[in-house]
């Protein structure tokens, strides 16, 4: 974004959820003497508590009432995806700078509409793309160019997890289709890679005796984008699976790129040389300190809100094409 929404400091923040990101964002608006922890609301009441007395604030009894207090300058929301949409909306229309843990919506018209009201609001709508910042995604541009004209890429994030816990990330509703929901997969391709020409898709979802979860998904997009290139994109994660994967390919014309989880390679004419990777860590810090960055003196943020949309709009495209998927 261009403008420069300059605000006083202390930036005085409201957190929505407790969770990981949470915890790593308050631990930053605590530690920079540009921002205060002012206060945060949470879904659970047990983490409520250890929040609470972690950080030293109070919560609020809802996300309403912390989204309406006069006393925040700026909500951060790491809730259930389900919910993204309509907190962000209620924090712009109170008049507050809203920061969101990808996705901004489950769907690319409310993305659009929360847009377009942070615009008429004069408030910074940012949404977190940590992915982007990570070691073997700035490992992939820095060597992108030695392997020529991209034609073939393989994205593959497959997590087991058995039991399949009874929790919002395995909920239906509350989650969203799979790659919404895991937007940073989509958005690694079109952040390297510009506009998608054709999507297709698949989606399979293993059941849970309660029907509002499901035990696994596995995802897969196919994905040919403008520049020629065809892209693969896998996300699976569940009891059904046996064995964790993070690989990512990138076949060019002169070589071949290969990421398997924190390790990588640059391989031609079958000679591999290995390529380093920068940590993973601190990544929410760095997303946390680019927002004060912007807010307090007007530098860019490394994200602008047109491409976390334009990945939104893809991943429902993907989900689109997955309608008539039926669930086994």
């Amino acid at each position: 974004m261009s403008e420069n929404f300059a605000v006083a400091t202390p930036v005085r923040v409201g957190i929505v959820g407790t969770g990981y990101a949470a915890q790593r964002r308050a631990e930053v608006f605590q530690g920079d003497r540009r921002s205060q922890l002012v206060s945060f609301w949470g879904n659970s009441e047990a983490n409520t508590a250890k929040f609470a007395d972690t950080f030293g604030v109070s919560p609020r009894q809802s996300w309403q009432e912390l989204v309406n207090d006069p006393k925040i300058d700026l909500v951060l929301i790491a809730t259930i995806n389900q919910l993204h949409g309509a907190i962000a909306e209620a924090a712009l229309q109170a008049g507050k700078h809203v920061v969101l843990e990808y996705p901004l919506a489950l769907t690319y018209v409310m993305g659009k509409k929360l847009q377009q009201l942070a615009q008429e609001k004069g408030k910074l709508l940012h949404v977190e793309h940590i992915e982007l910042l990570g070691g073997v995604h700035q490992a992939i541009r820095q060597n992108l160019g030695k392997i020529g004209e991209v034609f073939y890429a393989r994205y593959s994030t497959i997590m087991g997890q058995n039991p399949a816990p009874q929790r919002w990330t395995y909920h239906h509703q509350q989650f969203g289709f799979p790659l919404v929901a895991a937007l940073s997969r989509i958005s690694r391709f079109t952040d390297l890679f510009g506009t998608v020409q054709q999507v297709n898709a698949q989606c399979r979802f293993w059941p849970q005796p309660n029907p509002d979860y499901f035990r696994a998904c596995l995802a897969t997009a196919y994905l040919q984008f403008d520049c020629g290139l065809k892209a693969e994109v896998i996300y699976g994660k569940g009891e059904v699976f046996h064995q964790n994967e993070r690989t990512f390919t990138l076949h060019g014309n002169q070589g071949t790129l290969i990421f398997v989880g924190e390790t990588g390679q640059f391989i031609q004419s079958q000679t591999a040389t290995e390529i380093t990777v920068g940590s993973r860590r601190g990544l929410f810090k760095q997303d946390t300190e680019a927002v004060l960055d912007y807010l307090t003196t007007g530098k860019s943020l490394y994200v602008d809100l047109d491409a976390s949309l334009y990945a939104l709009q893809v991943a429902e495209l993907c989900a689109q094409a997955c309608q008539n998927t039926v669930a086994n």
